[in-house]
């Protein structure tokens, strides 16, 4: 890979990939069971080239801004180097917002460019806050060619020939400016610079490295930060190869592993536990000896594995679940405090290795990652090099806020110093997130600090830690929280976790459901026990990697329903 330390910005870093690399692949964009592009890394930069040049002659320059709002796909990636090269900011945007919180971002951030797919165009020009909006150069991708686009171009004919002029930058300088999950209200764009990407690549792929001939399997949005980095620079600035997938229905996931015999892949907890149901179920129609035989193999695997993967082992010990996986994967990755802990279990006992990682916006991508040595399941793994952590006022069982101090820590966020300043103190980020260290340098999370309990014996209780035990649950959707959460407690009183519900089209809710509650919930010591339900009607707001967001459920449900009628107690 190149040695991203010699680099001031990650344009710089990328203009070297291109020339380094030609005739490898790059990127593979595939929907569903068929392949729609394939690019070499000459390929790649003979389509970004003559964009820039066209930006160039629209006068975008140096520390002038550019949003792209699209879906998963190669003109995403085309247009950030194209922008990057010219010197430009990237504003990635979530394509699942609203039209009206697209214009409330576009403004936010005084973006000049705007990069676009058709349909999202579309809905943005049919907002009543469309007059509202000031962008100069608006570019649509796959128009229909008799598209009314207004003032916009078509991304496809925004070309001009002759070479343009790489615009350098410093390390310091802005490379992006990110805004973190939830945008109702105030949206907080996270300003990250040339630095905080480069130094989180740096960490990233000293402990799982990419190299000519590695393929990433992309099915997380790009505009998410994780993606952005491991699904674009990390790659690229290696010389492997990105798999686009857009996509999530589990089959054509498992379809790509095989068919494009992928390294690496990114799966949101939701990705990860379709993918045990499936392997769960053919294990289930293994006639008996067979089935026994295999669980005597995964046992065997497991505790020859029990410390450290042993990748070549587990191949050998279980061929058929491998070449399910395209026989060539090192590893998955997922995000989230709260994986549930069963499914990376299940995949570990198949020599299947899933890093559990941490990290926020704010921090650019991860602080902490598992790097199997040894394998925990329990935890999000260890500060990735570079990252310092620490746990501020641990209580008796040394649980605190987790702080973070790194050169991947964001600048601040765009045009708002009173949050900057409470977010950041003295050089640490206060993540709002509960943790402690083990004895190992593991860090274990227990939920967010504001959606805490405390009982009357003085026990926290941390309700994200309690949906574990709920996840037979069979209903559409569920969310644990603390019922002052929900509706804000304007005097002490009794504190109750509830149980948020959103039930599948045409289920009511029956005394057998209560039982269902009840069961699990007998199993939890009485101080953690839920004390109620509520019954949600609409599906539960979700940020691009489909975490539930948790903040703005609350404020809705606090705002919709009364506690008095809305909660029931069990």
């Amino acid at each position: 890979m190149l040695d991203l330390r010699q680099y001031q910005s990650l344009g710089a870093a990328l203009r070297d990939a291109f020339a380094r690399w030609p005739n490898e692949t790059c990127l593979i964009e595939a929907d569903r069971d068929r392949e729609k592009t394939r690019l070499t890394y000459s390929d790649f930069k003979e389509m970004a080239l003559p964009l820039a040049r066209a930006l160039e002659d629209t006068e975008f320059g140096p520390g002038d801004r550019a949003a792209i709002i699209m879906t998963n796909q190669s003109k995403w990636l085309i247009s950030a180097y194209a922008i990057f090269y010219v010197g430009g900011i990237l504003v990635p945007l979530d394509y699942k917002l609203t039209a009206a919180e697209h214009l409330q971002l576009l403004a936010h951030s005084k973006s000049n460019v705007l990069v676009v797919e058709y349909y999202l165009w579309r809905a943005i020009m049919q907002s009543p806050e469309f007059k509202t909006l000031k962008v100069g150069t608006v570019l649509v991708t796959e128009a229909p060619a008799s598209a009314e686009l207004a003032s916009a171009f078509r991304w496809e004919e925004f070309r001009r020939k002759g070479e343009p002029v790489f615009a350098a930058r410093r390390r310091e300088d802005v490379a992006c400016i990110v805004y973190s999950s939830g945008t109702g209200g105030r949206p907080k764009g996270c300003v990250l610079t040339h630095e905080n990407y480069l130094e989180q690549c740096t960490s990233l792929t000293a402990w799982y490295p990419f190299w000519p001939g590695v393929r990433y399997l992309s099915i997380l949005p790009t505009n998410h930060a994780i993606d952005f980095m491991v699904g674009f620079i990390g790659p690229f600035v290696c010389g492997a190869c990105v798999v686009h997938l857009r996509t999530l229905r589990p089959e054509y996931v498992r379809d790509a592993f095989v068919r494009y015999r992928i390294t690496y892949a990114s799966l949101v907890p939701m990705v990860l536990k379709n993918l045990e149901r499936g392997l769960r179920a053919k294990f289930d129609e293994l006639p008996v000896a067979k089935r026994t035989l295999l669980n005597v193999i995964i046992g065997l695997n497991k505790l020859l594995t029990r410390w450290r993967p042993n990748l070549p082992l587990s191949r050998k010990l279980l061929p058929q679940v491998h070449k399910a996986f395209g026989g060539q994967l090192l590893a998955l990755f997922t995000g989230g405090a709260f994986m549930d802990l069963s499914t990376l279990q299940f995949f570990y006992g198949l020599g299947i290795a899933v890093a559990n990682g941490y990290g926020l916006t704010e921090a650019g991508t991860a602080l902490t990652l598992n790097d199997f040595k040894p394998f925990r399941a329990d935890t999000v793994g260890k500060p990735l090099p570079g990252m310092e952590l620490r746990i501020l006022n641990p209580d008796s069982e040394g649980i605190g806020e987790v702080a973070a101090r790194s050169k991947t820590v964001m600048s601040h966020y765009l045009d708002d110093p009173e949050l900057t300043a409470q977010t950041i103190v003295d050089g640490w980020l206060l993540t709002g997130d509960l943790g402690r260290f083990d004895g190992t340098g593991h860090l274990q999370l227990f939920g967010r600090k504001k959606n805490m309990i405390v009982t009357e014996g003085g026990k926290n209780i941390y309700p994200e830690d309690i949906e574990n035990v709920f996840e037979d649950l069979p209903v559409k959707e569920f969310c644990v929280f603390a019922a002052n959460y929900i509706w804000p407690a304007k005097a002490l009183g009794k504190e109750m976790l509830v149980i948020v519900m959103r039930l599948e089209q045409g289920q009511e809710f029956t005394e057998w459901f209560r039982d269902e509650l009840f069961t699990p919930n007998r199993r939890l010591p009485d101080f953690k026990r839920v004390g109620g339900y509520v019954i949600w009607s609409k599906d539960f707001p979700r940020t691009a990697s489909m975490k539930i967001k948790r903040t703005v459920l609350a404020e809705e449900i606090g705002k919709t329903l009364d506690r008095a009628t809305a909660l029931v107690e069990l």
